[in-house]
């Protein structure tokens, strides 16, 4: 029956399957694997729930949640990284043993791995976002400020420039000045998460109270916007939804997580409250939101605090809108019988990619 099928009907059929039942297929038969490679790229794929991989500090290796089959995968890596984000599949992080900052890209569920170009100016510790491009496979790393060598003292300063990496062209542009105070809070002030909505790209700093600073890729421009309840945030990250930018932060001495999203004229609007039991379940009777990181991707906003402790979700419904569910995931507590410790990770949400046109 399966041999009878059209080619696309059943590339589609295994656009469902998780990564390690399509790698099972594409090893079955030449036609399989021509139909696997296929259904590896389809664009149909965005629509499966993406995974949630979480790297531990100085370990080459990661944890996976396949929310298909409800359950972790240790995966193996190549090498020590420090992670940044992820884009096209791919997690972009930074190598732990260089100087300055050298990025590289690497597939989880693949092994791949690769070096970038080194950047056009050597900086440390500058703002890294992304931005996917035309295709699939295709995306632009932006990196602002940063700390660079001085030309005439020879002592460290702030690098006021913008430059860009192209993975079409494989090459970095410098393309713009920016302020330097922007510079200056980019580099102390900010964490590793950026979003990209309607053509800027967004960064959270952390100096004094929480707030944003904005680059629109279009005009250079760069502007700054204030953060809700800044002043009483215990921690606050910014996430995509819905193609907007959004703000998530967990209110101090107990209070309430919630998530605004920017609407007109940068005008922040409540739009959801971290469910009381959810909360409670994640940070225990404490209710201290310090300890709390954001993982967010197109569709899906998870809380978390370490691999074992659990993982809050809320995530869109697929075919009923723009409706969103909020849920509970149970933390890596073992993997095929072996128990796991409890460990600190930083946590990132990738959509599952086997295509080796994926870099």
């Amino acid at each position: 029956m399966w041999s009878n099928l059209p080619f696309d009907l059943l590339a589609n059929i295994f656009s469902y399957f998780p990564p390690e039942s399509l790698a099972r297929a594409k090893a079955t038969c030449r036609n399989w694997h021509a139909v696997a490679e296929a259904a590896a790229t389809l664009a149909v794929r965005r629509r499966h729930p993406p995974w949630f991989v979480a790297l531990p500090a100085g370990v080459s290796s990661c944890y996976a949640y396949n929310p298909i089959g409800d359950n972790w995968h240790l995966l193996s890596l190549d090498c020590n990284i420090k992670p940044i984000s992820t884009i096209c599949g791919l997690i972009l992080s930074k190598l732990t043993a260089a100087t300055s900052l050298q990025l590289s890209v690497c597939n989880p569920f693949t092994g791949q791995f690769r070096n970038l170009p080194p950047l056009k100016m050597a900086r440390t510790n500058p703002a890294v976002g992304t931005v996917s491009g035309s295709s699939s496979s295709s995306f632009q790393i932006y990196v602002a400020g940063g700390m660079s060598a001085a030309a005439t003292s020879g002592g460290a300063a702030y690098q006021p420039t913008v430059e860009t990496y192209d993975s079409v062209s494989d090459r970095w542009t410098v393309v713009g000045a920016m302020p330097a105070a922007f510079a200056v809070r980019l580099t102390v002030w900010t964490p590793r998460e950026s979003v990209h909505s309607n053509g800027t790209l967004y960064w959270m700093t952390s100096a004094r109270a929480y707030s944003v600073v904005g680059f629109e890729i279009p005009t250079g421009r760069w502007k700054e916007l204030r953060v809700p309840m800044a002043e009483r945030l215990d921690f606050a990250a910014l996430v995509p939804r819905n193609g907007n930018l959004a703000a998530v932060g967990g209110v101090c001495g107990g209070g309430d997580a919630s998530v605004w999203e920017l609407g007109e004229g940068d005008a922040w609007c409540l739009v959801e409250t971290v469910p009381f039991e959810l909360g409670k379940r994640l940070l225990g009777e404490k209710r201290n939101w310090a300890s709390v990181k954001c993982a967010a991707i197109d569709g899906a906003v998870c809380l978390y605090r370490d691999l074992g402790s659990g993982i809050v979700i809320w995530r869109e419904i697929f075919g009923e809108g723009k409706k969103w569910e909020w849920d509970w995931i149970e933390g890596c507590c073992s993997i095929k019988g072996i128990q796991i410790r409890n460990i600190p990770i930083s946590g990132f949400f990738i959509r599952p990619n086997l295509a080796r046109s994926a870099f």
